[in-house]
């Protein structure tokens, strides 16, 4: 059970005021937009349901349990083959840039908050988010469901704001998208946390296309 503190910790590290430029990034939803994939709220919805069920919950959310565990038991080695391996999946330039920016930075920002096991993954280049966040996650003594639960309400929540942005979605209607997505995120997590090591894997195609085409897109609001 998540105590106050750790709930106050969780809601700090998924916070959008964290300091580590996820709002620069839109992962393909830019291009999905431009090249008009993407509307309106209905499809807006769809896109953001096919890359939690199809890409997050069988990729970064049971490699971010891995991790979580490999910080609990301090195994270096474990923590450098997920981390890896999570690298391994992002299957463009700028997605791999994205986790390594977002991971170095956020990185740089446990350092400054006295996790001195941060320190060597400020420069690493297989440093990714949900490597950092498992770490913040073991040290703040937050459940492990309950940090796969804040990672993807983390990316969820990002997702949507630059869909109100780029699409354009109202305030309201980003809200339904959160209020019905959201709803889906225990299933998910559960799912996770119950696939073995040959479960883990998923492609998402059109996220693939969409980040390859954004990488040539003339004119850019996001990084990726």
């Amino acid at each position: 059970m998540v105590t106050n503190l750790s709930l106050l910790r969780l809601l700090q590290l998924v916070s959008p005021s964290l300091p580590i430029g996820m709002y620069s990034y839109s992962q393909g939803l830019e291009t999905a937009v431009h090249d008009g994939w993407v509307t309106n709220a209905e499809q807006t919805g769809d896109w953001l349901r096919g890359l939690l069920h199809n890409g997050l919950a069988k990729v970064d959310a049971p490699l971010l349990a891995r991790l979580y565990d490999a910080w609990q038991a301090d195994d270096t080695d474990a923590i450098k083959h997920w981390s890896q391996t999570l690298t391994a999946c992002r299957e463009t330039a700028e997605l791999r840039a994205e986790d390594k920016q977002t991971g170095q930075a956020l990185a740089r920002l446990l350092v400054n908050l006295d996790m001195p096991e941060a320190q060597v993954w400020q420069k690493r280049p297989d440093a990714t988010l949900a490597t950092l966040f498992a770490l913040a996650a073991t040290r703040w003594q937050i459940g492990k469901a309950d940090a796969i639960t804040g990672y993807l309400w983390g990316w969820l929540e990002n997702q949507v704001l630059g869909a109100i942005k780029l699409v354009p979605l109202g305030q309201v209607a980003g809200q339904r998208l959160l209020q019905g997505l959201a709803g889906e995120l225990p299933s998910l997590v559960e799912q996770a946390l119950q696939l073995t090591d040959d479960d883990i894997g998923g492609s998402c195609f059109g996220l693939a296309l969409a980040s390859s085409r954004h990488e040539m897109q003339y004119s850019r609001l996001f990084r990726s």
